[in-house]
């Protein structure tokens, strides 16, 4: 219930950021919208040169503020409570879970990679994160960062994103296309193989307090939570789950027919799903808030600015 919800909170912010874009792209003939500092979550690359540029000069990004708070607030909530980001939030996470599921009923089962083959595939993703991690926390000298950020490419990064989706390229329409039956055929394709952005938060979430923790004196080793787990994580044949495919989803507790064999722990202190869901919510809401208090969620962009930038965004990175 909780990722359909983001799900249809992101649709409502993409419509909401689409309206917006709009009247400035017909010279203020369409309505005005006002605009969803919430769009800002989907420039993971370009917090990663906010977040460096913060850390290394104090200098906290105005221009896409709610971008790094949202970066933040994701780190954190591995760190603290596993990748729930990924199992709770993420919009790629929840069409990936549905498009698997759908799979499931259309076949009777989700397939499984060569195990060899499954190893290499995953390394893919966290080649991905080295790239990007190398280009922009090693790489990217202070000048760089600096120019980049006051740049109108940055300005209008949301666009250019919103642009990616509303006029779509063939070849992206096919990448995306074999991507979406990929995961058909195979548990979260993207999430597993190629998504630098969980690949982060998996290394992070290693370092979380919370790990699904199996009691072995209550355990009846029926190997329901090893078949049922959405990370293909062999949970039956583990004391604690350590692993950073875990994104917290609690699948395999909730999965256990035996009472008390199974938990999310804290340390080794088993709490109850609920409380672990309610922990997840605080502490994405607590991020959130806490920009908005500080006045880091809006941005510094005046209404005159979109007027220059907007028209000629598609101009802008080429």
């Amino acid at each position: 219930m909780i990722q359909w919800l983001f799900f249809g909170w992101c649709l409502f912010l993409g419509i909401q950021f689409g309206l917006f874009v709009h009247h400035f792209e017909t010279q203020g003939q369409a309505g005005y919208y006002p605009r969803p500092p919430g769009v800002e979550g989907f420039l993971p690359i370009g917090s990663l040169v906010s977040l460096k540029a913060w850390l290394l000069t104090g200098h906290f990004d105005t221009v896409h503020p709610a971008a790094l708070v949202l970066f933040l607030t994701f780190l954190a909530m591995a760190l603290l409570a596993k990748k729930s980001f990924c199992s709770f939030i993420c919009p790629v996470g929840t069409l990936s879970e549905g498009t698997w599921k759908l799979g499931r009923k259309l076949f009777g089962r989700n397939f499984r990679i060569w195990r060899g083959l499954d190893l290499f595939l995953q390394f893919t993703k966290y080649a991905l994160l080295y790239f990007f991690a190398q280009l922009i926390l090693v790489g990217m000298p202070t000048v760089a960062i600096r120019e980049f950020l006051a740049a109108p490419y940055w300005a209008i990064a949301d666009v250019k994103m919103l642009h990616f989706f509303t006029g779509m390229s063939l070849t992206s329409m096919v990448v995306i296309a074999v991507l979406s039956l990929l995961s058909v055929v195979y548990k979260n394709f993207w999430c597993r193989y190629l998504c630098p952005y969980g690949a982060l938060l998996g290394l992070l979430s290693m370092l979380s307090p919370f790990k699904v923790t199996r009691r072995e004196d209550r355990c009846i080793n029926c190997g329901v939570c090893s078949r049922n787990c959405p990370a293909q994580i062999d949970v039956q044949h583990k004391v604690r789950v350590h692993s950073p495919e875990c994104t917290g989803c609690l699948t395999c507790v909730s999965n256990c027919p035996e009472k008390e064999a199974l938990s999310m722990a804290f340390w080794k202190r088993p709490v109850p799903g609920v409380a672990f869901v309610v922990i997840v919510m605080l502490l994405f809401s607590s991020g959130v808030l806490s920009g908005m208090l500080s006045d880091h969620w809006q941005t510094s962009l005046t209404y005159v600015d979109y007027q220059r930038l907007i028209p000629f965004a598609s101009r802008l990175g080429h």
